[in-house]
């Protein structure tokens, strides 16, 4: 009998791993990390502004007087509660039976993507759009259709009209409204209200992926697209941003009969959200900090914002554009014709120690006209760390 090495008895694996491919945000967050490394790459909050004294005496509290805190149970319903009047400030009606917990936005996506993609089925999405929602369908092996995205007004409304009307008709549409990952644009009124009118006439579901809806920084964005249709628009939002990624909660807003088939197929992967973590942000909620630090949040990143553009401005070369973002953690930067952002990045960070994220790592299945842009981060770097990384490279471009 012949002597089978270790390497050789792991299992098979199913066919559709293998068309899965790692994320550049996952490869971005190990250089990143490295010793010495500026990193403008990732969309990460920053750290120093995280409520932890809040939310530790919230967390405390919850321990002190709730038995049931760290056993399983039902969704809070209170936090529930408190999700319906965070959407009614921003103009979504809708109740407690229409709110779904997550464990952060990236798996109300991956839940809603089992619960309306058949294998092999087709969905809508921009040329450039989120790494994590191409990874949460790439199981499915979908049919992809993509549309262009404006730099000053979102998603190209009309080419999702001219598919539809041609007879396309996807399982779901993707679109991220506000500070739009990666472009960092916020969709128009205009736009909003067209989309949500297609979704209601074709019968088509609108995934609206908002995890920035409450960092905006030129006057509040128009209404989510759920203002708009409460049966055809999919709400997805967040904590992660506006408290803390690693507590892990989100919500969707979805129409009540949608809930029980949510609930079991949240129940197969993880059976609950944490009960700890739902009990003491709905403390923390119920305490009254967030309009507060959300204010803090918007000032803040607003000001590294503007230290961003302003050291665009003055260290990148004639030709590069871009677009100042009213909203979102993100500037979409264009280079002149010629200038390869990943060999840039490649460069940058053997030269000069710098980091972002080439516009390529957005692209679905090469299509859009990336090759030359970069997003850059501004909120997780103090206004000082975001010019010094801007001079960094503006330093590799002129040597390019």
């Amino acid at each position: 009998m012949n002597t089978v090495t270790l390497q050789e008895e792991t299992p098979a694996l199913a066919d559709w791993t293998f068309s899965v491919k790692r994320s550049a945000l996952q490869d971005m967050l190990a250089e990143a990390s490295r010793p010495g490394v500026l990193s403008l790459a990732l969309g990460l909050p920053a750290p120093e502004l995280f409520p932890s004294a809040d939310y530790m005496r919230a967390t405390a509290h919850v321990i002190s007087n709730d038995p049931r805190a760290l056993q399983y149970s039902p969704p809070f319903q209170p936090l529930k509660s408190q999700i319906v009047e965070l959407m009614a400030q921003r103009g979504v009606e809708c109740t407690e039976r229409e709110i779904f917990l997550t464990a952060g936005a990236q798996q109300g996506l991956s839940l809603l993507t089992r619960l309306l993609l058949n294998q092999g089925g087709t969905i809508l999405t921009e040329e450039l759009t989120y790494t994590g929602f191409q990874q949460a369908v790439q199981p499915l092996q979908p049919k992809i259709l993509t549309v262009p995205t404006d730099i000053e007004t979102g998603m190209d409304v009309n080419a999702v009209e001219d598919l539809l009307a041609a007879g396309e008709r996807p399982a779901l549409i993707y679109a991220v409204t506000n500070g739009h990952n990666p472009v960092g644009v916020s969709m128009s009124a205009n736009k909003r209200a067209h989309l949500a009118e297609l979704a209601r006439y074709y019968r088509v579901p609108v995934i609206e992926d908002d995890p920035y809806g409450f960092l905006f920084y030129e006057g509040a964005p128009p209404p989510p697209l759920r203002s708009h249709s409460g049966r055809w628009i999919l709400h997805v939002g967040s904590f992660s941003k506006i408290l803390a990624p690693a507590l892990r909660v989100g919500w969707l807003v979805v129409p009540e009969r949608l809930i029980p088939h949510l609930s079991i197929i949240k129940e197969s992967s993880d059976i609950d959200t944490s009960t700890l973590t739902q009990r003491a942000i709905s403390r923390y909620l119920e305490e009254d900090h967030l309009p507060a630090h959300v204010t803090k949040l918007r000032c803040e990143y607003g000001a590294r914002r503007d230290a961003m553009l302003r050291a665009l401005d003055e260290h990148f070369p004639r030709g590069a554009r871009w677009h100042k973002p009213s909203g979102g953690v993100f500037v979409w930067v264009k280079l002149p014709p010629g200038i390869n952002a990943e060999r840039l990045l490649k460069i940058a960070l053997e030269t000069e120690r710098v980091a972002f994220l080439p516009g390529s790592a957005f692209s679905v299945d090469g299509r859009g006209d990336a090759a030359n842009c970069l997003r850059l981060n501004f909120s997780n770097s103090a206004p000082e760390r975001i010019t010094e990384g801007i001079t960094r490279l503006g330093r590799v471009l002129s040597r390019m």
